[in-house]
């Protein structure tokens, strides 16, 4: 079953069997829930990662369902951890999944991050962004990082010994964590293009091939389709 659910990634010489494996056995904790950690989730457990936290404090809006493909309008008020897990677990019923319905708080963080090999950042919020910075940086966990607004988005990844740090990218903490969410307006496929190379970025670093963004910020603009990277 497994060789033919995963025959067309198997087939790549940079995965292959032993790639396979090594997703089977790796864990992702993954921060929100929402435009962006739906398409991550999704590719997450559909590439057949072995264990998924899934953390997120908010329940499914119908405002959610423009962009956010996990739910359905029958999951208007459910939790979204618990939205989240039932399609996950239809999508791959092999892939553990883990409910952190109570979000990524101060208290909790170290102790959550510290279950899995590497943190997706989809959350929307610098605060939360520079908490998962801070406790990646004390666990030594690589994570990915990515953001959205409007038509355009950004991505890097911050490995243990990365060079420079998210709080360097953004050094106005203070003045940036007491921002309320993010709630302007975003057309839904940015955070699936967003969302998708941040996937790209969690298989590769779980699955052992290529080369990331670390040390790389990538930008894209998608209402004029131009797409850069700056070095960190």
């Amino acid at each position: 079953m497994i060789m033919e659910r995963y025959a067309r990634q198997i087939i790549l010489p940079e995965i292959g069997p032993d790639g396979q494996a090594r997703l089977k056995n790796s864990s992702a904790l993954i921060v929100g829930l929402g435009g962006l950690g739906c398409p991550v989730a999704l590719y997450l457990a559909g590439a057949g990662t072995g264990r998924l936290g899934l953390c997120d404090a908010d329940k499914v809006s119908l405002s959610n369902l423009q962009r956010q493909t996990l739910y359905s309008e029958n999951d208007a008020g459910s939790p979204k951890t618990a939205a989240a897990a039932k399609r996950l677990h239809a999508l791959s019923s092999e892939t553990a999944l883990e409910q952190w319905p109570e979000g990524l708080t101060t208290a909790n963080a170290s102790d959550i991050i510290s279950r899995y090999d590497i943190v997706v950042d989809c959350c929307d919020n610098f605060a939360t962004r520079y908490l998962i910075d801070d406790c990646c940086r004390q666990l030594r966990r690589p994570w990915v990082y990515g953001s959205i607004g409007a038509f355009g988005g950004q991505a890097s990844t911050f490995m243990p010994d990365s060079a420079t740090r998210y709080s360097d990218l953004f050094p106005e903490r203070n003045t940036l964590s007491a921002e309320a969410p993010s709630s302007g307006g975003v057309i839904g496929a940015v955070p699936g293009i967003i969302g998708a190379i941040q996937a790209a970025e969690a298989l590769k670093l779980l699955a052992g091939f290529g080369t990331t963004l670390c040390g790389r910020l990538l930008v894209a603009d998608i209402k004029n389709m131009t797409f850069q990277t700056i070095d960190l």
